[in-house]
């Protein structure tokens, strides 16, 4: 399966096997970082781009020095 631009709570929870409730709970605490910083959000999904970054650590220039 292709990568999707969004990701879901159940995606989340099987990457961290974690329950889909706390998966919610981070997405909903990552959207309000999102907001906060000027940026549109969707209820129950993060970006891929963001949800990496909070977990893994990935940036741009980190990607670039790796």
């Amino acid at each position: 399966m292709a990568a999707t631009f969004m990701v879901r709570a159940e995606e989340i929870a099987r990457d961290l096997d974690i329950s889909k409730a706390l998966a919610y709970r981070m997405i909903h605490d990552w959207n309000a970082e999102l907001r906060a910083k000027g940026y549109t959000t969707v209820q129950g999904r993060v970006t891929r781009k963001y949800y990496e970054e909070q977990i893994y650590g990935l940036s741009e220039s980190k990607k670039k020095e790796g």
